[in-house]
């Protein structure tokens, strides 16, 4: 039990696809201008993510590894990631159309979000059993909703302020997100001494 907790808060915290990683950047610097959108579309990575990794470990445990095609692994997982999206994406038409409508374009490109792929092939490089994967997948998600919502919160601060023309639009929204990205260093090292 206590692996599955390391590994849920490595995710959330230390190996943050967005903030330390640095990958999922697109809807991160796209989608986190309104809260409802943030949330929206963390939810939906948080679902893709999920499913991604239900559907892809299976894939690659008992049908690529065992007959020598791993070398298809990338094409096999951005196929069921793409399947994923658009579910999602017909399920938010039907059901929340204001959802579907304010996330716009931002909304397919989870197909080619790269931290679902990086979710997908880090379980397995890392040598995840399913359940595992699992749990840092869900972690993965959660950390991508918290850097959403905690750069909405952000970029909702900016709107008010008093920026120098030099630094408005683009240049603050990256300056405030190295900031945010620094704030998680400060969690390196925490989880395994917490638990060790």
């Amino acid at each position: 039990m206590t692996k599955f907790l390391i590994i849920m808060l490595s995710a959330v915290f230390i190996n943050n696809y967005v903030l330390s990683r640095f990958l999922g950047i697109c809807p991160f610097l796209g989608v986190s201008k309104k809260l409802n959108q943030a949330t929206g579309m963390s939810l939906a990575v948080i679902f893709v993510m999920l499913m991604a990794t239900a559907v892809t470990w299976p894939i690659q445990m008992y049908l690529l590894e065992p007959n020598n095609l791993g070398y298809l692994q990338t094409i096999v997982f951005i196929l069921v990631i793409a399947s994923l999206v658009q579910l999602v994406e017909i399920i938010l038409k039907r059901y929340i159309p204001s959802l579907h409508k304010s996330l716009g374009v931002y909304l397919p490109l989870i197909t080619t979000n790269c931290a679902v792929l990086g979710v997908t092939i880090l379980n397995i490089d890392e040598g995840y059993s399913f359940a595992e994967a699992m749990v840092n997948s869900l972690g993965s998600g959660l950390g991508f909703f918290l850097a959403m919502v905690m750069f909405s919160g952000v970029r909702s601060k900016l709107e008010g302020a008093d920026i120098p023309k030099a630094f408005q639009g683009l240049p603050i929204t990256l300056v405030a997100a190295s900031i945010t990205s620094l704030s998680f260093l400060g969690f390196t090292g925490v989880i395994e001494n917490l638990f060790a």
